[in-house]
């Protein structure tokens, strides 16, 4: 028996159903026609659709013809306990919990072979294909003993049924590497401007390169760029690109970040070999600054922060500059210890305080800091700087190609020089430009200055430039990718607007995105259809009349219905309709309004009409949204975004809380079609005559309205623009008190 498997076009199938229907001995055609983000749907032999990865594995477990009791058990609560493991699963999928949910089931099965009962159940194949799909970060675990019992677990699952799941197993990491990296193949073969350079003395094969973020923060889309070039010349010379963890300010850091920057790097499709962290090369850095120290390229020295910001500007020399090694030693134990003395010092390069280029005239090494460090604790008491640990870790880690932003580029002839006076391997330094977008900040201190201060919802805040941020407001990764490429990795600084991004992203949703129908609460008037229908009646309509995989809406037709007041002026303020005018309702048919009923300002408060089948589309200059008078409509709330900042560009450190923006979020209160309700998060629609949004909020407890994200489709002017005649709420941005500043 095949059954056919409908996903999202841009999905691979879940392995979790591709394991259990293997098990089940079912036999899946998988059919991508889905919109994207959409709930798996499985069609019967018959054309019955069942929909939802639970759902579905629950059937196909009831229809096992070679594993008996997958899912229902002649214990009942033994087939209870498989549905709360089923439910779990998904936890497995967040990053954040994802080590919590290994140790809380690794403590379970300290007791047990398998999950529920004394064989095996789809929660085991459910959980286990959870784990097989976190890829990297699951196979690290494998390797360590820090989940014994999750790990035999695993492997005996893995051993017993291998003829099943190996095979599997290798059919979904292809189709998976294929999906992750077909955007970025795509764009770079279309990309008009791709990055058709080369980097220097690369040999193909031997490339090696890393994107190392600073876990201070979510990517944004300058981060974006850099991890999608290293991906695109990792690609072009069939080499290695690694992710290594900056981790070298514990004030700043924090395992949260990790776990969103890796869950931000797979939403970008970046494929890399192996995650490193600075701090895993702590004690051999420690070992190079007292080698440097000893060979009289580094000193302690105990000036305060200010007075040496201002030498090192002035080109004078540090008194502690000529201290001797035992002085020098003496004070970096201090620091080492984290002394009081420690403390205020600090460990610097003994480069050249003559030379030009500032970023040379000896700069900090190492600093003290007693905050405990996220994934290390309180072991170290002092910290390397970015400027010291970057080349060394660079450098023994086998990196070919540091490619660096051109925010950096003073700062390369200061990264070559320590590698010298280190003695160690040289990297190659490629330089690209810097990604500036108008009316955005992509500076983390300033960034974290809206969180902190409640400016914003948290990193993914759609007003934001973070990836999570930028596809919370309704981007496709496709456009990004496109958009990067499409610059190429030109060392030109450019400020880039954000109506050519969005436009791209236009062009991926609008062939695809289910169409629906709003009203605005306070804008609705009753027509009143004298012949219309005494009984309502359902007509089935495709949600898209150009793409068929959208799927079909029910359109309820009544004898009164709403319709929105703006679409009944056609100029100015007043309503400019005159009786026996002829409409169409969209998707109906025509009708003509015999009456119009006005209040004392000229506002029309009411329509009679009649229905016209006859009329002709053609001959009517008012085509009108509209919607039944129903209890099922579907309460919204319509969310538009403005610009943090009002400046096109802010200088680098410049002033940005005087130049935020106070108006930066608009709730508009609206009615939608019953369709609606079945609305997912993330859910990317056009509401007819309004534009683009996406689903933010579904309609699920406790939510008691559906909230929709508006998708610029680049055409928004942004800050200034003018507000429509539509009555909204808004939300200011506080001013600070003195406190806050």
């Amino acid at each position: 028996m095949e059954l056919k498997l409908l996903i999202a076009s841009d999905e691979t199938p879940p392995l979790w159903v591709l394991a259990v229907a293997r098990l089940a001995g079912v036999s899946l055609a998988v059919d991508r026609t889905l919109t994207p983000a959409s709930e798996p749907v499985l069609v019967l032999t018959d054309g019955i659709k069942l929909r939802g990865t639970t759902t579905i594995i629950r059937y196909l477990c009831r229809t096992s013809t070679s594993i008996p009791n997958l899912y229902e058990r002649d214990a009942a609560i033994e087939t209870g306990q498989i549905d709360e493991w089923l439910e779990y699963a998904p936890i497995f999928s967040s990053g954040f919990e994802y080590e919590g949910a290994c140790k809380y089931v690794d403590e379970y099965l300290l007791h047990h072979t398998f999950l529920v009962g004394n064989s095996l159940s789809v929660a085991d194949v459910v959980i286990w294909s959870y784990l097989t799909v976190a890829g990297k970060r699951w196979e690290s675990l494998l390797k360590s003993t820090e989940y014994q019992n999750l790990v035999r677990w695993y492997t005996s699952i893995t051993t017993d049924h291998a003829d099943v799941l190996d095979d599997i197993t290798a059919t979904y990491t292809k189709k998976k590497d294929s999906t992750k990296t077909k955007s970025i193949e795509t764009q770079t073969m279309n990309a008009s401007n791709r990055p058709d350079v080369d980097l220097p003395d690369a040999e193909m094969g031997k490339v090696c390169l890393r994107f190392a973020p600073e876990p201070s923060g979510y990517l944004h889309i300058g981060h974006a760029k850099a991890a999608l070039l290293n991906q695109f010349f990792a690609d072009k010379y069939k080499g290695q690109l690694n992710i290594r963890f900056d981790d070298t300010n514990p004030s700043k850091e924090s395992s949260d970040f990790v776990d969103n920057i890796l869950k931000d790097i797979n939403t970008l499709g970046v494929n890399y070999e192996k995650i490193s962290y600075t701090s895993d090369h702590f004690p051999k850095l420690i070992e190079m600054a007292e080698k440097l120290i000893k060979e009289g390229k580094a000193y302690v020295d105990d000036t305060p922060c200010e007075e040496m910001k201002n030498e090192r500007w002035d080109g004078i020399e540090s008194a502690c500059r000529n201290n001797t090694v035992n002085e020098n030693m003496n004070l970096w134990n201090e620091m080492i210890l984290g002394s009081e003395r420690g403390l205020i010092c600090c460990l610097r390069g003994k480069l050249d305080m003559k030379d030009p280029n500032k970023s040379l005239r000896d700069p900090v090494y190492y600093r003290c800091n007693p905050i405990p460090h996220h994934r290390i604790g309180s072991r170290y008491k002092l910290y390397p700087t970015y400027d010291f640990a970057c080349p060394f870790v660079d450098s023994i880690e086998g990196i070919t190609h540091a490619l660096r932003s051109s925010e950096y580029h003073d700062r390369n002839a200061q990264y070559l020089r320590i590698q010298e006076d280190m003695g160690i391997r040289k990297v190659h330094i490629y330089e690209f430009s810097r990604l500036n977008m108008v009316y955005t900040l992509l500076s983390k201190r300033m960034l974290r200055w809206f969180v902190k201060n409640g400016r914003v919802d948290g990193w993914d805040d759609a007003r934001f430039p973070t990836v999570q941020g930028i596809v919370r407001r309704g981007l496709q990764i496709d456009a990004l990718i496109q958009f990067v490429l499409d610059q190429g990795a030109s060392k030109n600084l450019n400020l880039m607007e954000w109506d050519k991004l969005w436009n791209m992203n236009k062009k991926i949703i609008d062939p695809v995105c289910p169409r629906h129908t709003a009203i605005h609460e306070d804008q609705r008037v009753m027509l009143t259809l004298l012949n219309g229908p005494e009984t309502p009646f359902v007509r089935i309509i495709p949600k898209h009349k150009k793409y068929a995989g959208a799927g079909d809406k029910a359109t309820i037709c009544t004898k009164k219905i709403w319709i929105e007041k703006a679409d009944l002026i056609t100029k100015g303020d007043v309503s400019d309709m005159s009786p026996n005018e002829e409409i169409t309702l969209m998707d109906w048919g025509n009708a003509i309004v015999k009456e119009i009923k006005m209040d004392s300002d000229g506002n029309v408060t009411e329509l009679i009409g009649v229905l016209h089948p006859e009329g002709s589309v053609k001959t009517t200059k008012r085509k009108l949204t509209w919607l039944p008078v129903i209890n099922e409509l579907v309460p919204l709330t319509l969310v538009e975004f403005d610009y943090l900042i009002k400046k096109r560009k802010l200088e680098k450190n410049g002033d940005f809380v005087n130049k935020k923006n106070k108006n930066t979020k608009k709730e508009i209160a609206a009615i939608g079609d019953s369709n609606m309700r079945y609305l997912k998060r993330g859910d990317i629609i056009q509401l007819e005559r309004k534009g683009y949004f996406r689903c933010d909020v579904p309609l699920i407890p406790p939510f008691k309205k559906v909230v929709l994200y508006a998708i610029p489709d680049g055409r928004q002017i942004g800050t200034g623009t003018k507000p429509n005649n539509t009555k909204i709420e808004i939300a200011q941005i506080k001013e600070p008190n003195a406190e806050s500043n």
